[in-house]
């Protein structure tokens, strides 16, 4: 299809959308009607009418001579690197999970192990094409008169509007990736190797290209290092019966593909899929490869939520009732060894993944000190509630810590802030000045309605 037709198709996508948009009631609220999701914010089903952005799915044109992509909002992560890599090029970042869009992490946040260099996803946008509250479609650079939506949609979660098409940088790559698994008992010293590595970008006198890490204990911790390469002795597939977080303990050199580098999380949801037996041998072989994907064991996890199988078999069983900790915070380096401290402590989850990153800008919404070193602590999980405390212990435990650290957490699950507290450690004062203009009459929900209050 030449790049004409693929054009005369967004525009026809958009004005579909722009129709779908104007056949909402005036003062009915306006909503995304998409079939997956990324979130753990669960609400409930709603009848009401949502925008159908089935049309906005694809890569619009790569330009291998200017290391560009534009691509459509709804553009899943696995569907753009299909299209980049056999240009040799890549998304400088690209979030673990195959099925996160594009437009899902510049409107909410991504990371990924190229973050310590490149930042985060929405940090390679050149401009967006952006659907507003009001029904207007404008394209927001960073120098255009849109630019405070460009600088503010992120971490805005689709309450300002919704990323029809955005052009983004792309990045060279090889065809392998050499892997190097450092281990540490000691958390600080971990924190210092990570902090100097992301600072210099190097280590022992070569380039590093990814950068993160593993926590398996408080005695047990790496750091994963990726270094590009030509060629490869061999490669790892962790994509059938071998599981890769576990090669992390087992090996400290490994080699992979690119593409299997890059989605060496998704096979099990990180470690995630442990929970469904798929890391069991027996199962493992019975279990379909295709269904190996952090998307099938998700939508595994709504059933769960929507039917409550386990909480009743615990009740049943006499079992205290079990919290979910599903969250990824981001604190500065040098308070790192004191979080985890705090966590192994007053947590006790493991599994951890460590990213660490630095913001090349600074984005309002999502206010981290532009070239700092923060790593971010991801966990997702359950734990036991003690007896006689709240459903959300656990949770307001470590919102409190993140803020004493002068860290940040990430909305795409469960918050409980006050209402005060959220607009304190989001900008409140920006969102408000941007809602005002780009979603006068509401017809978005507020950012913390949707991320705090759950509507």
């Amino acid at each position: 299809m030449t790049e004409l037709a693929v054009k005369g198709d967004h525009q026809r996508a958009v004005e579909a959308l722009r129709r779908s948009y104007e056949a909402i009631p005036a003062g009915a609220p306006v909503r995304l009607a998409k079939r997956t999701s990324n979130l753990f914010r669960w609400r409930d089903p709603s009848d009401a009418p949502g925008l159908d952005v089935s049309g906005f799915d694809r890569v619009l044109s790569v330009d291998a001579g200017k290391r560009t992509a534009q691509v459509q909002g709804m553009t899943t992560y696995e569907a753009l690197v299909d299209a980049t890599l056999p240009h040799g090029l890549m998304p400088t970042v690209v979030p673990q999970l195959k099925t996160i869009t594009l437009g899902g992490a510049v409107t909410g946040l991504g990371i990924e192990s190229t973050s310590f260099r490149d930042g985060l996803p929405h940090e390679s946008v050149l401009e967006m094409e952006v659907l507003t509250g009001d029904g207007q479609i404008v394209t927001a650079t960073r120098d255009n008169e849109h630019a405070d939506l460009f600088y503010g949609f992120p971490n805005s979660y689709g309450t300002l509007g919704y990323s029809l098409r955005l052009k983004i940088e792309l990045r060279r790559v090889k065809p392998y990736v050499r892997l190097r698994h450092l281990r540490f008992g000691d958390a600080a010293e971990l924190a210092r190797v990570m902090g100097e590595i992301t600072e210099s970008g190097r280590f022992e006198d070569e380039d590093v290209d990814f950068l993160d890490g593993t926590v398996f204990g408080a005695d047990e911790q790496y750091i994963t290092l990726g270094f590009f390469a030509d060629e490869a002795p061999y490669t790892s597939d962790y994509t059938r019966q071998k599981i890769y977080y576990r090669s992390i303990q087992e090996r400290s050199v490994d080699f992979l593909t690119i593409r299997d580098y890059i989605w060496r999380w998704d096979t099990d949801w990180f470690w995630c899929s442990g929970a469904f037996g798929v890391q069991n041998p027996a199962v493992r072989r019975l279990w379909p490869d295709k269904y190996k994907r952090s998307d099938v064991y998700r939508r595994l996890v709504a059933y769960d939520r929507r039917y409550h199988v386990i909480a009743r078999a615990d009740r049943w069983r006499g079992l205290r009732p079990r919290e979910d900790v599903i969250q990824d915070i981001e604190v500065p380096v040098e308070r790192l060894a004191e979080f985890l401290e705090f966590f192994h402590d007053k947590v006790g989850m493991s599994p951890i993944w460590l990213c660490p990153l630095r913001a090349k800008e600074r984005w309002p919404l999502y206010p981290l000190e532009v070239g700092r070193p923060y790593v971010n602590a991801g966990f997702w999980g359950t734990v036991r509630l003690p007896p006689g405390q709240i459903p959300e212990y656990h949770n307001r435990l470590i919102e409190r810590k993140v803020a004493a650290l002068d860290g940040h957490k990430s909305l795409y699950s469960t918050a409980f802030y006050s209402r005060d507290e959220f607009w304190r450690y989001y900008d409140g004062e920006t969102y408000r000045r941007l809602k005002g203009a780009y979603d006068p009459g509401g017809r978005l929900l507020d950012l913390y309605d949707k991320c705090v209050r759950g509507r």
